[in-house]
């Protein structure tokens, strides 16, 4: 699940957008130069399949969709920031 996470170079872009209040797929397409809708539905599917992002659709014309941390998200990404910052300082220390 990480590797299959972590290998979509977008999905850290999106907890961006989320953390930021960026939570509609549209308003994350314009946002971002160079995501295509095709690639960012992917992503988010794949996110909400393990649990990730929840999905949120309002039943409304034109219809609405936006898209949420869970409870389990906000664990996993604290643990990809720990990633991160580990990476950071090993190649700090390789310097």
């Amino acid at each position: 699940m990480v590797e299959t996470i972590y290998g979509c170079k977008w999905s850290l872009t999106v907890y961006q957008l989320l953390a930021n209040g960026i939570n509609r797929p549209g308003a994350m397409v314009r946002s971002v130069e160079g995501l295509t809708t095709k690639v960012l539905n992917e992503c988010l599917s794949k996110n909400a399949k393990f649990g990730i992002l929840e999905r949120i659709t309002y039943n409304e014309v034109p219809p609405r969709v936006e898209y949420k941390v869970t409870e389990f998200g906000t664990k996993f990404i604290r643990i990809l920031d720990e990633l991160e910052k580990l990476q950071s300082e090993i190649e700090s220390e390789m310097l």
